[in-house]
C-alpha cells in the first residue's frame, strides 16, 4: 500500500479471443487480489477504443476494477517503436498519470526504458527459444527483443512455474536475483458457475460421458496427438468423446484449425472428435465440471490455465508429460509423451470404461489456500518492484 492507500497498479488488457488463458489469468487475478487482499492492489485495466466490451464488462463487475479506454493502447499503434527511440510511450505514460497509477505490469508490452514508474514483467514462458519451430524467425525475434530490453530496463520479472523460474535461469543467468515465482491459482465466482452442467451438456449435444479439451488451436497445444489417439481407439471398437473449445484463430498458422479439422473428417472421427466453438465461460466451467477428465496435450506450457482450473474441482486429468504438468499436479494425474497417440489412448479408453455413473463437481475445499497464496505472491511481486526502484534521470 502507498499512503493514500493502494497500490494502483496499471495493466492492459489481453484479449480474450488471442489469448483465453491470458484474459483467465487476469480475471482470476483480480477476484483473489479482492476476495484475500483487498485494500492492498487496485487494478486499473487500460484498453484501446476497439476492445471487446464484453471483455471489459466482465473485468468492471469485479470489485475495485477500474476501466480505461483510450486510443494510446491500440494495438497497431506505434507505441513500442516511441518506447524504445525516445525511452518512452508517451500517449500510454499520460494516460497512467491521469488515473494516477503508482506501478506498471507490463504482459506482452513494453513502455519504454525511461518508464517513471517501477515496473513488473511477465513472462509467461519461454516457449519461443525452447520451441523455435513454431514461430517465424521474425515473431521469434521480437518476442526475444521484448524479453531482452525489458531485462535492460531493469524490470522486476515476475514468472508462473518453477519450471519457467529453471528456464530463465538457464537462458539469462543475470536476473536471477530479480525474478518471481507467481503461481496461478482459480476461483470462480459464483456467477460463473450457475450454468447447469446438464442442461450445457444437452445444449452441445455431448453423452453424459466426454473428455474436455478447452485449449485454443495453436499448434503447441498438440490437438494432433488427441486426434491420432481418437484414430487408434475408434479402430479398436472404442466410442470415446473429446469435446474441444476454444479460439480457433492463430495468427501465426492461420491454417492449423482447418488442417486438424480436416483429419477429423478424413478420418471419420466427427462422432469422437466435437468442437463447441468459444464458448462462454459459464459453459466452460460447467463442461469442466461434468467431465469425465480433462485433457491437455500441450508441447509446453508456462502455467496451465486449464488445469489450474481441473484442480479447483478436483477432475482427473490426462496430461502430457512435460515438466511444468508435473509440477502442477504433483504426480497425481495420468500422464502420456507428446508424440505418443497410442499412451493417450489407452488413458482415454481405461478411465472412459470406469463404470461409475457421471459425476457433476463443486469446488474443493483447498481451493481458497491456493487463491490466497497466488494473491499474496502477486502483491509481495509488486511490492519488491517498488522497493527496487531507483528513478530514471
Amino acid at each position: 500500500m502507498t499512503a493514500r492507500g493502494p497500490f494502483r497498479v496499471a495493466f492492459t488488457i489481453i484479449p480474450r479471443r488471442l489469448w483465453a488463458g491470458g484474459y483467465n489469468y487476469q480475471s482470476n487475478l483480480f477476484a483473489a487480489l479482492n476476495r484475500y487482499r483487498q485494500g492492498e492492489i487496485a487494478p486499473v485495466v487500460f484498453a484501446g477504443e476497439q476492445d471487446d466490451a464484453a471483455d471489459l464488462e466482465a473485468l468492471a463487475r469485479i470489485p475495485g476494477v477500474e476501466i480505461s479506454q483510450s486510443a494510446a493502447f491500440d494495438r497497431r499503434r506505434a507505441g513500442f517503436a516511441a518506447a524504445l527511440s525516445l525511452g518512452l510511450d508517451y500517449a500510454a505514460v499520460a494516460e497512467f498519470r491521469e488515473r494516477k497509477v503508482d506501478v506498471v505490469f507490463e504482459s506482452a508490452r513494453f513502455f519504454g526504458w525511461r518508464l517513471p514508474y517501477p515496473a513488473v514483467a511477465w513472462f509467461p514462458d519461454f516457449q519461443h527459444r525452447r520451441l523455435p519451430q513454431l514461430f517465424s524467425p521474425a515473431a521469434r525475434w521480437q518476442r526475444e527483443f521484448g524479453f531482452r530490453v525489458q531485462i535492460a530496463s531493469g524490470r522486476t520479472i515476475m514468472l508462473s512455474s518453477k519450471s519457467a523460474l529453471r528456464d530463465c535461469q538457464k537462458l539469462y543467468p543475470g536476473v536471477a536475483h530479480r525474478t518471481s515465482v507467481v503461481r496461478f491459482a482459480t476461483q470462480p465466482p459464483p456467477d460463473l458457475l450457475t450454468a447447469n452442467p446438464s442442461d450445457v451438456i444437452e445444449h452441445y449435444g455431448l453423452p453424459l460421458k466426454f473428455f474436455y479439451l478447452p485449449n485454443q488451436f495453436w499448434r503447441h497445444k498438440n490437438h494432433q496427438v488427441v486426434v491420432d489417439a481418437l484414430a487408434i481407439l475408434v479402430n479398436r471398437g472404442d466410442d470415446v468423446v473429446v469435446a474441444a473449445s476454444g479460439s480457433k484463430h492463430d495468427a501465426r498458422e492461420p491454417q492449423y484449425f482447418d488442417m486438424i479439422m480436416s483429419q477429423v473428417v478424413g478420418r471419420g472421427l466427427e462422432k469422437n472428435f466435437r468442437y463447441l466453438g468459444m464458448v462462454p465461460l459459464p459453459h466452460v466451467y460447467a463442461l469442466l465440471r461434468a467431465a469425465t477428465a480433462l485433457i491437455n496435450p500441450s508441447r509446453f506450457e508456462g502455467w496451465s490455465t486449464t488445469v489450474e482450473e481441473a484442480k479447483s474441482f478436483g477432475v482427473p486429468m490426462i496430461l502430457s508429460n512435460i515438466d511444468v504438468h508435473r509440477e502442477q499436479t504433483d504426480g497425481k494425474a495420468s500422464y502420456f509423451g507428446i508424440d505418443d497417440p497410442l499412451s493417450l489412448a489407452n488413458h482415454l479408453a481405461k478411465v472412459s470404461q470406469n463404470p461409475e455413473p457421471a459425476l457433476i463437481r463443486n469446488l474443493l475445499p483447498d481451493v481458497s489456500a491456493r487463491v490466497a497464496a497466488f494473491a499474496s505472491h502477486f502483491v509481495g511481486t509488486v511490492q519488491r518492484a517498488t522497493q527496487r526502484y531507483r528513478p530514471t534521470t
